[in-house]
């Protein structure tokens, strides 16, 4: 297993499942992770699951290096046997009319694809929550039609609205925070992935898989003013509604 384990700086460890962002490694990265939730080391203080890899750090005046890629050789042991339960499958509602969406009309001058067909491979897509991160609740969600795929803005934007769906390389994501970024918007979904007054406060897991579903301007507000009142429920499959 020391392919998979090499040091990160004097005090974490990189855990590397492949370089191929996959199903598969995917699950291994969850499975590594579940089973670090319920068996950390005293001295393991924090680890963060990104595409293919799990980064483990550590007080290295508690826990040296060895002891720590010891107790990881372990854990990943475990980790073959572990079962990860399905995620859940969101149906997202996004407005992608124009005032929502700046820079559809540029993803269809770059790939030639018009606007309602970008739209309609967007949507079409069954995406998973690869990873949570830049902000609380952002997912990071592989399974986009590689003919939609655009780069990020050369110069970020120095704020995008909370609930923007926007385009990144062959990643598709969601704002979860009015934050600055440079990915290129296409819609907005007016619910909201982030929301610290919630029970739960990040809406997603890594795991979870969702559907977008397109809807009219008319609709995105019905939606933002039911979920203001606590009376909207997101269409869910295999868990909660929220």
């Amino acid at each position: 297993m020391d392919d998979l384990i090499k040091p990160l700086g004097d005090a974490g460890v990189r855990v590397s499942f492949g370089t191929e962002i996959s199903e598969e490694v995917h699950r291994q990265v969850r499975a590594f992770t579940s089973v670090l939730e319920r068996e950390p080391a005293d001295g393991i203080i924090e680890w963060v699951p990104s595409y293919t890899a799990v980064t483990v750090f550590y007080e290295p005046w508690n826990l040296s290096y060895k002891e720590a890629a010891e107790h990881i050789e372990k854990l990943l042991q475990l980790a073959e046997e572990e079962t990860i339960p399905e995620g859940r499958t969101w149906h997202l509602p996004v407005c992608y009319s124009s005032e929502f969406a700046p820079d559809l009309e540029g993803i269809s001058e770059s790939t030639g694809i018009s606007p309602d067909e970008i739209v309609n491979r967007h949507v079409e897509s069954l995406y998973t929550v690869y990873m949570l991160g830049f902000t609380p609740g952002f997912p990071y969600l592989g399974g986009m039609d590689p003919g939609i795929a655009v780069p990020r803005l050369t110069s970020p934007r120095s704020s995008v609205p909370a609930g923007s769906v926007g385009i990144a390389g062959e990643q598709t994501g969601v704002y979860s925070l009015t934050t600055p970024g440079g990915w290129r918007i296409i819609g907005k979904t007016p619910v909201k992935l982030y929301d610290p007054e919630r029970e739960e406060p990040v809406f997603l897991r890594a795991g979870d898989k969702i559907r977008f579903r397109a809807v009219t301007k008319k609709e995105y507000e019905q939606i933002e003013e039911e979920i203001n009142k606590g009376a909207y429920e997101v269409t869910v499959e295999g868990g909660r509604s929220s």
